[in-house]
């Protein structure tokens, strides 16, 4: 069983966190020793609070700790994007979805909640034996993912990276947050079990948008070489006729993408693991 590397150094706490820590501190001082000006404390504490969760809804964002959101620079260079599918494996869908991929030469990755993995072990097998890679997507894919706290996501993330090692005999190395949700709590606990947080640089909204064209035109408008795109083949949207959207979407993306001259690899491929020099 190959394992991606967990990390005995101490976490690099980000630039916000540190800044956080600080203003609590002087508010708290402040408060104590300043007559009068406790209420202005408060105010500064609860603006701070209001600017983590900001940071923590915003899925992009870099603020509460690192982010992959496009593939490194020697990747672009070679002209690669990563496509990334979410929330499968689903029997009814990710088998045409493989088809599809291995039709156009394509690679994907495909982040996998570990329950439905667990149901579907011959199908998560049958991933990495086409060419592609298992990622982490947490457990149980929770709506309340953004307001757990520390034990809570180690729950989560150790019970996944176990399930999906056990099926694969691949430890993930990459993570994506359940609709790329976090707070503060989540990072310390990737840096503990080398994961990167892997976010996306465009998304086709293909879990509500029933039409194909449109989902293709928000993957591909402004589409560049390191671009990491984000599709679902769990939970996607049917169009009118009663067909997942991805597997409309996908054969255009993927002409698309061979006619800007773009080459689909993993994130295995494209991203080394979290720590070392050449990691993002």
């Amino acid at each position: 069983m190959s394992h991606a590397s967990s990390s005995s150094a101490a976490w690099p706490m980000p630039p916000l966190l540190r800044a956080s820590l600080g203003l609590h501190a002087v508010a708290a001082g402040a408060a104590i020793a300043v007559p009068g000006a406790a209420p202005w404390a408060f105010g500064s504490v609860l603006a701070n609070h209001a600017a983590l969760t900001a940071a923590g809804l915003w899925p992009r964002s870099g603020l509460l700790g690192p982010n992959v959101t496009r593939l490194p620079d020697a990747s672009a260079a070679h002209g690669e994007i990563a496509l990334t599918i979410d929330d499968g494996p689903d029997p009814a869908v990710t088998p045409a979805v493989l088809d599809l991929l291995d039709r156009h030469g394509a690679k994907a990755s495909f982040f996998c909640i570990a329950t439905r993995a667990a149901a579907q072990p011959a199908l998560t097998r049958e991933i990495l034996a086409r060419g592609h890679c298992v990622q982490n997507h947490s457990h149980v894919h929770r709506h309340n993912f953004a307001m757990l706290g520390p034990r809570g996501y180690a729950a989560e993330l150790d019970r996944a990276q176990q399930v999906l090692s056990d099926i694969t005999g691949r430890r993930p190395h990459c993570f994506r947050a359940p609709a790329g949700l976090r707070n503060p709590f989540l990072d310390p606990v990737l840096h503990r079990l080398g994961l990167h947080l892997v976010s996306w640089t465009r998304r086709g909204f293909d879990t509500r948008e029933r039409a194909p064209q449109r989902v293709l035109e928000r993957l591909t408008r402004g589409l560049a070489a390191g671009d990491i795109l984000l599709l679902h083949d769990g939970h996607a949207a049917k169009t009118a006729a009663g067909q997942p959207v991805l597997l409309e979407v996908l054969p255009l993306l993927l002409a698309r993408c061979h006619a800007a001259g773009l080459r689909c690899v993993t994130l295995t491929a494209a991203l080394p693991p979290r720590g070392t020099a050449s990691a993002p």
